[in-house]
């Protein structure tokens, strides 16, 4: 069975569902079945939301202090369920919390998600991926048009509502690619991480 939450370096993440609305090139989920503490985060069925709100109460965060919404499904596909579990780690655990996203969480919803994530949501880091509208659909292959173009409003109207929020990009990218990238951080005065590919 898939571990709900897991450890990775310093942190507790939770995996609440497979689900994904994009199809990524270079997605860890396609391979290896683990990653930290979890032996594999593939559910054989995704977990209830009951079974999450009782993973996170139930779990001992002693030398933690932050929930990070990030396994191998994009966790916006179970917005109802991040939101309450967010809440619970917050007002009941005293924890900080973060989501790692896509960025597709507003047409995944068929609306703006950001206010609501807002009341439980710390911080925000959103997968850029690539520099521009056509690399993103080849890398990213999302189930909508225009991906990169919603997934920037996203970021932009994370940071005005949330302020914690940063771009993602893996160090595969091309120097050119990182290049320009750091032009759209600078543009939408979204801090940049630049994370090594493990």
């Amino acid at each position: 069975m898939a571990d709900i939450l897991y450890t990775y370096k310093n942190s507790v993440y939770a995996n609440i569902t497979n689900k994904c609305n994009c199809s990524c090139t270079f997605c860890i989920r396609s391979l290896k079945d683990g990653v930290g503490s979890a032996d594999t985060l593939w559910h054989e069925k995704n977990p209830s939301k009951e079974e999450i709100l009782q993973a996170v109460r139930d779990y001992d965060f002693t030398g933690f202090d932050e929930l990070v919404f990030c396994g191998y499904g994009e966790p916006t596909c179970e917005l109802e369920t991040l939101l309450a579990a967010a809440k619970i780690a917050k007002e009941e655990k005293g924890l900080k919390t973060r989501l790692n996203t896509n960025g597709l969480g507003n047409e995944e919803n068929g609306r703006d998600i950001v206010p609501e994530l807002a009341e439980v949501i710390d911080s925000v880091s959103v997968s850029l991926n690539a520099p521009d509208a056509a690399k993103y659909q080849e890398v990213t292959r999302p189930r909508y048009d225009n991906g990169f173009v919603k997934m920037v409003d996203f970021a932009t109207k994370c940071k005005a509502k949330i302020g914690d929020v940063k771009w993602s990009i893996v160090d595969v990218l091309p120097e050119e690619d990182i290049e320009k990238c750091k032009k759209i951080s600078k543009e939408t005065g979204i801090e940049l991480r630049i994370r090594h590919y493990s």
